[in-house]
């Protein structure tokens, strides 16, 4: 948002509400700077602001996916008023924005449409939510394969300020009515005019998805193939829509966002942290902490089991956080990279067993490594008086060592295969939280210290 519209907002926030003025001084802003503008105003206030704003920059603020209250606003505005400003905005914003309505208001405006408006966004709203239909639109540039490439651009000309993108043309069967090929503009504007557009179709083959595929797979398509949009089509290639680039990016904000949640040990929340709620935050957060908690107390009751062998050599009991902070830490860096790579669709269920192949050794020497290092630990403080071990220091620090490869090992396994399960019984795999596999690891990491201990110490400390 620039410095005018941040001085507007502050006026208007400062002084009695006056919603003409900010309309007037919002008016010449951009749209994304409107829309950050609405979005710091109570609903009503900001609906108030877009009731008095021209009708073509209603529909353009509307437009914008920063809007976050873009469905309260236009519910508080007179039916009238309202459902013109519906039918102006793109087909998949205006689903979207009716998603966030209440049944009664989404259906009141629904029937003041039009009966081709009413069918688009009737459909767009039956696709189910994280599919490709959710996130598609169905203002594309379409034209029969008989057609030349003169006779496209001129329909190009026509149709350009309907359609949310122009920068694929998409090539139908005139008779069948189904996909052909997808053909960029730039190679029609290079085209000879008066040879069929089918001349211009690339040489690669076409890349098309299913209405009901997950969004992800748009994601991979258009990243992978460098496209500007991928074509959406029903179960006989009849071109339904498309996914554009800017959908896919708002997919991925919103995926990512709650990808990042999960694994930092919470449920995803929709709304911007300062607009949350209190309480619904404290109860997205709570039903993990509560999740940890016992797990942490599991921890608890293992020590309470190794109760002797701690009263026994309470030195042992020093290196306890370390032990499972080594392992909590390896299984957090094995999960972290597990489930970026599956949801890139890098490494697939199937993969498996090669992952738990790299990871087994990456395991061993990682935590040899740590074990050499706490090793040299223990040995330092003693040559140096820091700290007397005791008479079998030399045992400690070899259990310690020990430990910690087998720890570390354990933790690498865990965090690595742990997404793989959860995807494959359905979950999402970044639901293997940080959070989540430190405290699994926690519990068996004491587990393994003090049967290592019980090993190498037995007839001396133990």
């Amino acid at each position: 948002m620039n410095d005018n519209t941040e001085a507007t907002l502050s006026r208007a926030q400062d002084a009695t509400f006056d919603a003409a003025a900010m309309a007037r001084r919002l008016a010449e802003e951009p749209a994304p700077d409107i829309a950050d503008a609405l979005d710091r105003l109570e609903p009503e206030e900001g609906s108030a602001v877009l009731a008095l704003l021209p009708a073509e920059r209603a529909v353009e603020v509307l437009d914008q996916p920063s809007l976050d209250h873009g469905g309260d606003m236009l519910a508080l505005l007179p039916r009238e008023q309202a459902a013109p400003l519906l039918a102006g905005m793109s087909a998949d914003r205006a689903a979207d924005v009716l998603k966030e309505m209440e049944e009664e208001v989404r259906v009141d405006l629904l029937g003041r449409l039009d009966r081709e408006n009413r069918a688009t966004l009737d459909r767009l709203l039956a696709y189910p939510e994280n599919t490709a239909g959710s996130i598609m639109t169905t203002e594309f540039v379409s034209v029969p394969s008989s057609w030349t490439i003169a006779q496209v651009l001129h329909h190009i000309r026509i149709v350009e300020r309907t359609r949310e993108t122009v920068y694929a043309v998409f090539v139908t069967d005139p008779v069948k009515q189904t996909l052909v090929h997808a053909v960029p503009l730039r190679r029609l504007i290079s085209g000879d005019p008066h040879a069929n557009v089918l001349t211009a179709v690339p040489a690669r083959r076409l890349i098309s998805i299913s209405a009901q595929a997950p969004r992800e797979e748009a994601i991979r398509l258009i990243a992978r193939h460098d496209l500007l949009a991928v074509p959406v089509v029903d179960a006989r290639n009849h071109l339904i829509g498309i996914v554009t680039v800017d959908d896919v990016i708002d997919a991925m904000v919103e995926r990512d966002t709650e990808q990042v949640q999960r694994m930092g040990g919470m449920a995803a929340v929709e709304e911007p942290y300062l607009e949350a709620g209190f309480w619904h935050m404290i109860r997205k957060r709570a039903g993990w902490l509560s999740i940890l908690l016992v797990g942490e107390m599991i921890t608890a009751s293992a020590m309470q089991g190794f109760q002797g062998e701690l009263e026994k050599a309470i030195v042992l009991s020093l290196f306890i956080p370390l032990i499972m902070s080594s392992g909590g830490n390896s299984g957090s860096q094995a999960a972290s990279l597990l489930i970026r790579e599956l949801a890139l669709q890098q490494v697939r269920i199937a993969d498996w067993w090669r992952v738990a192949r790299r990871e087994l050794p990456s395991g061993l020497i990682l935590g040899s490594i740590l074990g050499v290092i706490a090793f040299g630990r223990i040995a330092a403080w003693q040559y140096f008086g820091l700290y007397d071990h005791g008479a079998h220091w030399l045992l400690i620090g070899l259990t310690v060592g020990l430990a910690l490869v087998a720890i570390v090992t354990f933790g690498s396994m865990c965090g690595s295969m742990l997404p793989f399960i959860l995807q494959r019984v359905g979950f999402d795999p970044a639901t293997a939280s940080a959070p989540f596999v430190a405290t699994l690891v926690d519990v068996t990491g004491l587990v393994i210290y003090f049967s290592v201990a019980l090993v190498v110490l037995r007839g001396t400390l133990l």
